[in-house]
């Protein structure tokens, strides 16, 4: 796998419910992403992806590229949503030297239900997330809190997420099969796990006349994942930077 992803997608890309002024958020937009995080695997370096940010953001239907939401309810502060995501994960053979012998383990797409509850500058997020390319076939559960504070027109935003793998997704990523075992590496067989993060978000919509936002985010990874003979690192720190503004 390249170490570079270059993919036309967009983020949703929007201010808190503490904004300065009412504005109209709908629309197409358009902008460019950069990421870079370190990888857990050994002699893994950086994943490092550009992201030409291509956008519709309406009342209901939100596409982002590959990514999609639907809002199929709202019950006061709390929106129900059907969503799809890429998952931009896994490894090719040539990636490391770790992986010499192995079958790719690939890129997928989830889809899945979220729900999602903002009141008072306070945000919380559940979401059920199922592998439908039948690459691992597997469930991520996560759950993310978080709290907007305004510094006149810039809004910091620190989060805590945590995140349940179930033991497909554990296993199809981090595992060894039997036909896999050579001298760097023994059989493993993945559990699920869990993983917690912390990170934080600067955001202003003041400079170039659109919306920029500066990210980082501290991953812990389980043990369930850690003691893969694949994983030489218990946590990885990912770093993003977003542009976007409205045709």
């Amino acid at each position: 796998m390249i170490k570079k992803i270059i993919v036309c997608l967009a983020l949703v890309v929007s201010l808190s419910s503490a904004a300065q002024k009412p504005v109209d958020r709908s629309g197409f937009i358009y902008g460019l992403g950069l990421s870079t995080s370190k990888e857990v695997y050994k002699g893994y370096n950086r994943r490092n992806i550009i992201i030409p940010i291509i956008g519709y953001r309406g009342e209901k239907l939100n596409v982002y590229g590959p990514f999609v939401s639907y809002k199929v309810a709202k019950v006061a502060d709390l929106n129900v949503l059907v969503q799809v995501a890429p998952r931009f994960q896994g490894f090719d053979e040539d990636d490391s030297y770790i992986f010499a012998g192995m079958a790719d383990r690939k890129i997928s797409m989830d889809a899945g239900i979220g729900l999602k509850y903002q009141k008072n500058n306070w945000k919380v997020g559940l979401s059920s997330m199922f592998d439908v390319l039948n690459r691992s076939n597997g469930v991520e559960l996560s759950s993310t809190i978080a709290h907007t504070f305004r510094f006149g027109p810039l809004f910091v935003e620190p989060n805590m997420v945590l995140s349940y793998l179930d033991r497909k997704h554990i296993d199809y990523y981090y595992g060894v099969g039997k036909d896999e075992i050579n001298a760097n590496r023994v059989e493993y067989t993945g559990k699920s796990g869990m993983n917690a993060g912390l990170g934080l978000s600067i955001s202003t919509p003041i400079l170039l006349g659109g919306f920029t936002q500066f990210s980082l985010q501290h991953t812990w990874f389980s043990s369930e994942i850690t003691d893969s003979p694949l994983v030489e690192k218990h946590s990885n720190l990912s770093i993003r930077l977003l542009y976007s503004r409205k045709f």
